[in-house]
């Protein structure tokens, strides 16, 4: 026999998998030119953190956890069945063998890079970004090298993270979506969010072999303008009548010293008209409480009073109540020929064209008579 056949007949006895990279997620086990075969009794080494797969012509067989292993017929049923071994064997045999590791891969980074769009009851439409990381490992390596990984020789954490992370994002998108949690309640739910997320992604990694051991959302960040109306809506909850008084006075000081469209006489009809709309806003939100306490004898809020918006040198105002636009009358800011406009209204009009202040301008004395 020659020194090509005796390499090209050399017999496995050993079989065992050292692993020095912290990436590695599957390993063959070679066999130069697939030609070395597996001696009868050969010793596998299956270390912790590992599993062995054996594979006979691309079909799956079978799988060991840690432990050393004499391979005989009693613990290869699936691969005695393929190759048709009935009464145990005692020839080498040719089978592929790949060492799958089960440790966690740990500190996988995501973030999303579009912004999430979340549909808020009192904000409307907000736009979400967020970011954190993850940890993972294979929970069944025969299932993961099937579904995954294929015939590679030496698979790694960087070919499956893309798939895995855009898996991420598609549902954490999912669930930001349907969490019913209010926006000004996301920064303070990361932990609820990270429990949801390892839960519904578990539903999915499993069939790939895969488990999710950690999930992170470490921040939720929104646009710095929402940001703002939400401590302000915060505040306004927390002082309630004070915040009102407080911000009305604030308005009507600044709007007085305003001389820009109209004076100072407009200016403070402005700001009049901003107060009562705060003061709208906070008596709304007051009767939302006291109904969602359940006030049986709790009378309806009152039908609420119209507002109309006042064209001054071509520049919008307002909106006002009539008894506000009563008194701008009597300064000479508001008359029966300026154009108004309200919701519903299906275009701009004379004030004395609208039934509701026609009444003002009646109401109203005529002017004195001239001197001498």
């Amino acid at each position: 026999m020659g020194l090509f056949d005796f390499v090209k007949g050399e017999l496995i006895d050993v079989i065992e998998w050292v692993d020095s990279s912290n990436d590695t997620i599957i390993w063959k086990f070679p066999r130069k030119n697939n030609d070395h075969e597996i001696k009868n009794n050969a010793k596998l080494t299956v270390r912790e953190s590992q599993q062995a797969v054996f594979l006979n012509e691309g079909v799956l067989a079978d799988v060991f956890k840690p432990g050393m292993h004499t391979l005989q017929t009693q613990n290869m049923p699936i691969l005695a069945t393929l190759k048709g071994w009935k009464y145990g064997f005692d020839s080498p045999f040719k089978a592929d063998v790949y060492f799958v590791s089960t440790k966690q891969f740990i500190d996988q980074k995501w973030g999303t890079k579009n912004p999430i769009t979340i549909d808020d009851e009192r904000f409307g439409m907000i736009e979400l970004r967020a970011f954190g990381n993850f940890a993972y490992k294979v929970s069944d390596a025969g299932l993961f090298l099937k579904e995954i990984a294929g015939t590679d020789v030496h698979f790694t954490t960087d070919e499956i993270s893309d798939q895995l992370k855009t898996k991420v994002l598609r549902k954490f998108t999912d669930i930001a979506a349907s969490s019913n949690l209010t926006i000004d309640k996301f920064a303070g739910s990361l932990d609820e969010l990270s429990d949801m997320a390892k839960e519904k992604l578990n539903d999915y990694f499993t069939t790939l072999g895969l488990q999710i051991t950690d999930f992170n959302v470490e921040n939720v960040s929104m646009p710095e303008d929402i940001k703002k109306e939400i401590f302000a809506y915060s505040r306004m909850s927390k002082q309630g009548d004070n915040w009102t008084k407080m911000n009305t006075m604030n308005v009507m000081n600044t709007a007085a010293g305003n001389e820009g469209m109209g004076g100072a006489g407009m200016g403070i009809g402005v700001g009049m008209g901003m107060g009562n709309m705060m003061g709208n806003m906070m008596g709304n939100m007051m009767n939302n409480q006291n109904q969602q306490m359940g006030g049986m004898n709790t009378p309806p809020p009152p039908p609420p009073m119209s507002q109309y918006f006042v064209a001054v040198n071509g520049a919008q105002t307002g909106p006002f109540t009539p008894q506000q636009l009563q008194a701008m009358i009597a300064t000479g800011q508001f008359s029966a020929n300026s154009q108004v406009w309200k919701q519903g209204m299906p275009a701009w009009g004379a004030a004395s064209s609208i039934p509701e202040l026609q009444a003002l301008f009646g109401a109203m004395p005529p002017p004195p008579p001239p001197i001498g």
